[in-house]
């Protein structure tokens, strides 16, 4: 009865103060009494919202939560650094309840406590401020035709605006609005119907500052999708790679299952999503991007209260992007990391030296196009596929079919590794950003060279590393001719001594025989 009463009365405040609002009292220059009081009795009776639904008839206050229905999750203002006010939802099952996943006003920040949210007349929901100097609106959702509209924070971390009988609708949810975090079920992408586009921004300082940063993990639709993580709009610092149908190219570690951890990407003409599953509901993961441009899978460990890198990129040198340039094969296993390919050799021989290389590699022998042969390249991360000529219905030896006969081809390969290698994927420009991975890592690949830079097999060997088989040979005859020239001397001396020997010995001896002569002879 007494939360009951209070809840009464603040309400009653909330509402008298909204009608006295458009009264003539009301002065310019001064805050209006009954904002005054409805502010000093809110911040004095505290309410504890322990409910997971905010209906039309009440509001959130600043020193407020809502919390999903197994409290998973808890949705609520918080302070940054700038003291200024942000609403949002963070895990509210785990010590650390400062993780934070999702803001709504995150450029539009609550200037101080006299704030609260509400469900306005149009279904959506409305952040208000009696500060804001051009109206109380701080933030609003789309609007919605609920007739009977409530707010429900979910124990995915979703909130959602339904109506009040339809549980399985949701009119507006917060899932479509990522800002930094990547939650299991939440996806990224692009709806090709619409024009809508989702993808994840950094904080302009991860864990203070939540505004809109400079870093950001956005799906490309152009040519075969893969996704680009950016720092500003154009420069781009790491790569994922095609979808392969198990995992994107350029991350190995993404194992089917890993850890209860399903990942699922999805391509049709309709629209092109990302996201991921958690079988085991225990295990708490989450993909951020940081404000230093890294993105990152956290897992939360128990036992030891933390949050533990599972996954990150870019994580060395060859995951930066173009990091050896057109052609150039990047192996973080090999010193210096950058190689060129079976038939080509390095652009810039000096900046190579002193293992910059970004100029990348060029061609040993140009194409002829009709006597040109493929390289076998397997293991690898295949090249940006921004604008490449995609076809899943075709084989790999209708793509090889399919690149020979065009000259302008430098390169092909399945588009899914799955099922023995399924759909054709060819490059006309020039194959950048390539990586190398060990045994089970990345997917085959096929480079159009010169006849003459290509083995009777097709073989790929020598093809990762600067070409120096001249160089082997030619130590290798070497030694055979220095060998078979002291072979000769030494045979030489022992006959001469023979010779010797027989001429100095008495007459009617006889002489010694000579294994070593009659051995070499």
């Amino acid at each position: 009865m007494k939360l009951l009463f209070l809840f009464l009365t603040k309400h009653f405040i909330y509402q008298l103060s909204l009608s006295l609002s458009h009264s003539r009292i009301r002065s310019a220059n001064m805050p209006s009494f009954h904002f005054f009081l409805f502010w000093f009795l809110a911040s004095h009776i505290t309410i504890s919202l322990s409910a997971d639904t905010l209906t039309s008839t009440r509001i959130l206050l600043t020193n407020q939560t809502l919390v999903s229905p197994s409290q998973v999750f808890a949705l609520g203002f918080f302070s940054g650094t700038n003291s200024k006010l942000y609403l949002g939802i963070w895990y509210n099952n785990i010590d650390d309840n400062t993780t934070v996943v999702w803001v709504a006003n995150r450029d539009n920040p609550l200037e101080n406590s006299t704030g609260f949210l509400k469900i306005g007349d149009n279904g959506n929901i409305v952040l208000l401020t009696n500060n804001n100097p051009s109206g109380n609106t701080v933030w609003s959702s789309n609007e919605t035709k609920a007739n009977n509209p409530v707010l429900q924070l979910l124990d995915t971390g979703n909130l959602v605006v339904r109506e009040a009988n339809v549980t399985d609708q949701y009119l507006w949810q917060s899932f479509d609005y990522p800002t930094d975090t990547l939650l299991p079920g939440m996806k990224m992408g692009w709806n090709l119907d619409t024009g809508v586009e989702k993808h994840l921004t950094s904080w302009k300082n991860t864990g203070s500052d939540p505004s809109s940063g400079d870093c950001s993990f956005k799906i490309d639709t152009r040519g075969l999708p893969e996704i680009f993580l950016r720092n500003g709009d154009q420069n781009i610092t790491y790569r994922s790679g095609p979808w392969n149908g198990q995992r994107f190219s350029g991350v190995p570690e993404m194992q089917p299952d890993t850890d209860s951890i399903t990942f699922n990407f999805s391509y049709d003409q309709h629209g092109v999503y990302y996201s991921f599953s958690i079988g085991n509901r225990s295990i708490l993961s989450r993909l951020i991007v940081t404000s230093d441009g890294v993105l990152q899978r956290l897992t939360w460990v128990p036992s030891s209260k933390t949050w533990t890198r599972f996954w990150y990129a870019p994580k060395d040198q060859c995951d930066d992007y173009e990091e050896c340039g057109p052609y150039g094969v990047c192996d973080s296993n090999a010193s210096p990391v950058c190689t060129c390919m079976r038939g080509f050799r390095p652009k810039n021989q000096q900046a190579w030296n002193l293992r910059d290389g970004s100029d990348g590699c060029v061609r040993n022998h140009d194409l002829d196009c009709g006597s040109d042969g493929f390289l076998h390249v397997p293991n690898v991360k295949l090249p940006e596929t921004t604008n490449v000529f995609a076809n899943r219905s075709m084989s790999l030896g209708e793509c090889e079919v399919l690149c020979r006969r065009n000259c302008s081809c430098k390169a092909y390969a399945n588009i899914e590794i799955t099922d023995g290698g399924t759909g054709c994927v060819t490059w006309s420009d020039e194959l950048m950003d390539m990586r190398l991975y060990s045994e089970g890592g990345g997917q085959d690949l096929y480079v159009r060279l010169a006849a003459s830079d290509v083995d009777d097999t097709g073989s790929a060997s020598g093809s990762h590393k600067t070409n120096h088989t001249g160089e082997v040979v030619g130590i290798t005859i070497s030694a055979a001719v220095i060998i078979l020239g002291l072979g000769v001397i030494f045979w030489k001396k022992r006959k001469l001594l023979s010779i010797s020997k027989l001429k100095t010995a008495p007459r009617g001896s006889v002489p010694p025989y000579n294994v070593n002569v009659n051995y070499m002879v």
